[in-house]
């Protein structure tokens, strides 16, 4: 029987991680490509992106790992109907709550491993991924140029191109510069052979200084423009403050669990709820699966999706009603968990239910008078 219950459980678990792979491989790729994105714009610096999609791949696995292991379980279990393997099974005295024991034994450490994402790993890697981009916002036009590029970056209204830049970033040449001031309409151009980076040491501030250059000033459309040609000229890079504040997303489960801020603890409860899709949707699986021959393989895959996308949309909607005081804390997200596990156990037990209800009152129907 243990070699049975192997077989179920290797075949639910390849299952999940080919879904699970393939849902992460589109989920990730549309955020890379968003990323790099970014980086083409000169808001990201291209060698922090993988660190980035490093620290974001728990809270990606925390939302692909339950509709995983719930896909995987219908294919698994669908296939093994369509083939007859269930029915073999049934006949070698296989019964349809020791499957399902056993299946939720597997889905206990899939639950687990859900909430170490969910509770822990996911916000620090939200944490990381905060701090490397305060250190892009802070990062000066030396760290964020590419060559070759015009670039509009944070640092102010300024956009720079550069026809080449060292190895080392600390040297840039043919330098072209320009820049618009709102409040005096005022265009400036500026043109450089060379720039290089100096870092005052009393005051810590950054000057961009351009050497073998001209500076051009005036109004957009008119002629009178002045002209100045220099042999060294130090411009201030601006800094920008990103201050203290921390992202939501990023916070602590033991931060949200201190925090009386409804929003934080719509939070805590998601964070919760996200293990607890777990064990529900397995409940839902394991009836879901089971599929007629004469109905295809994948038949039964619409109504089950179908069940949860509501599922999860509930949730959505439940964490929205928490965060903005309509429901009150002790309900919380707690309601739409009961009602999926409540079908869950209709679909599982319901039916035998009513047969056996059905073979009473016929069996009293024809009893002797």
């Amino acid at each position: 029987m243990s070699i049975i219950f192997r077989y179920l459980t290797r075949q639910t678990l390849v299952s999940m991680i080919a879904v699970s792979g393939v849902l992460l491989l589109v989920f990730m790729s549309g955020r890379f490509i968003k990323y790099l994105a970014d980086a083409a714009a000169g808001e990201l610096a291209g060698d922090v992106l993988f660190a980035i999609m490093a620290y974001r791949f728990p809270g990606f696995l925390e939302l692909i790992l339950p509709l995983g292991f719930f896909i995987g379980i219908l294919l698994a279990y669908g296939r093994m109907y369509l083939e007859s393997e269930m029915t073999v099974l049934f006949a070698c005295g296989v019964s349809d709550r020791q499957i399902l024991g056993q299946t939720l034994v597997a889905g206990f450490f899939v639950m687990l491993v859900v909430a170490v994402m969910s509770l822990w790993l996911s916000p620090w890697g939200m944490k990381q991924v905060e701090r490397i981009f305060n250190e892009q916002r802070q990062a000066t036009e030396f760290e964020m140029l590419a060559p070759g590029r015009f670039q509009s970056l944070s640092s102010g209204e300024r956009v720079t191109y550069t026809q080449s830049l060292s190895d080392d970033k600390r040297e840039l040449r043919g330098v072209f510069m320009a820049e618009y001031s709102e409040e005096e309409e005022r265009l400036s151009l500026i043109v450089a052979d060379v720039g290089s980076q100096f870092v005052d040491p009393a005051t810590g501030s950054r000057f961009l200084v351009l050497e073998d250059g001209a500076r051009f000033e005036g109004l957009p459309g008119e002629l009178d423009y002045s002209v100045t040609e220099f042999g060294a000229y130090g411009l201030k890079i601006r800094e920008v403050d990103v201050g203290d504040k921390t992202e939501e997303e990023a916070m602590s489960t033991l931060a949200l669990w201190r925090s009386d801020d409804p929003e934080l603890r719509a939070l805590l409860h998601w964070r919760v709820s996200l293990p607890l899709i777990v064990p529900i949707v397995t409940l839902l699986a394991v009836r879901l699966s089971r599929v007629n021959p004469r109905q295809g393989r994948f038949f039964h895959l619409l109504p089950a999706m179908l069940i949860y996308i509501l599922y999860l949309g509930l949730l959505i909607v439940a964490r929205d009603a928490l965060a903005s005081g309509r429901v009150p804390e002790w309900i919380g997200m707690v309601w739409v968990h009961l009602l999926f596990l409540g079908l869950g156990l209709w679909l599982q037990f319901g039916p035998d239910w009513l047969r056996r209800r059905r073979l009473e009152q016929q069996g009293g129907n024809h009893a002797p008078a």
